[in-house]
């Protein structure tokens, strides 16, 4: 089987005026399909600067980067914007949610960029809001809502256009430590359902969630490992 995701010697430079200051030194990484990856390091070590270029975000320097068959590292900006509509589920820690738009309506705006009909917006993000328990806030408005459930409405919102990867940035970061528990718990749902999930997150407790682990310093991976407890539990399970 092919991966979903294939990074092969991915480099990123920034330029400071004649000054390269290199933040990807030469990354490789496989994710297959129906992995639950978490990306982990420390400040400086370049887990955002992949993020931004597995999320479509932002181009390698140099090196190749595969999404799903397809060859994004040296598209253009309109092609990435394709690709990160119908490809990349997106869940921030800051919820990024529209303020003045109802929960139902935060989810279906990845449809609108599809081109669908405003009845099956509807429909289909009623569905995603059944399917993250908050079919009863769906005329809600994110500043009626709690932290958690706005968490919700986010992940709804990726998960609607069936991506091949659902891309999570510090998802518990705003939240406290129960409600992080309760969105972790909805995470292991959505990969137990055949998605694949890619997890930034400098906390251990919430890499732990993760099926694998990845640790990045200076700007190369330092460690790769399967999490047992996570592969134990779920072949007891």
């Amino acid at each position: 089987m092919d991966p979903v995701i294939y990074l092969k010697d991915i480099r990123k430079s920034y330029f400071l005026g004649r000054n390269e200051l290199p933040v990807l030194k030469g990354l490789n990484l496989e994710i297959n399909t129906n992995e639950y990856v978490a990306l982990m390091g420390p400040s400086g070590s370049g887990k955002s600067t992949l993020m931004n270029i597995l999320g479509c975000l932002d181009t390698p320097t140099a090196g190749n980067y595969i999404l799903n068959g397809q060859d994004v590292s040296k598209m253009e900006d309109n092609e990435l914007a394709d690709v990160r509509n119908k490809e990349i589920g997106f869940v921030f820690q800051q919820f990024n949610l529209m303020p003045r738009l109802s929960a139902l309506e935060n989810v279906g705006i990845p449809l609108i960029y599809a081109g669908v009909s405003k009845k099956e917006r509807w429909e289909r993000a009623m569905e995603m809001l059944v399917k993250v328990g908050l079919q009863d806030r769906a005329d809600h408005k994110p500043n009626e809502l709690s932290g958690g459930q706005c968490q919700r409405v986010a992940i709804a919102r990726a998960l609607i256009n069936d991506p091949a990867i659902i891309l999570a940035d510090e998802p518990t970061g705003n939240l406290d430590s129960k409600t992080s528990e309760e969105i972790m718990e909805m995470f292991a749902k959505i990969h137990s359902s055949g998605n694949t999930v890619v997890l930034v997150t400098h906390e251990e407790d919430i890499a732990e969630h993760a099926g694998r682990i990845v640790r990045l310093r200076d700007g190369v991976i330092e460690s790769d490992r399967v999490n047992e407890r996570v592969r134990v539990a779920g072949d007891v399970g």
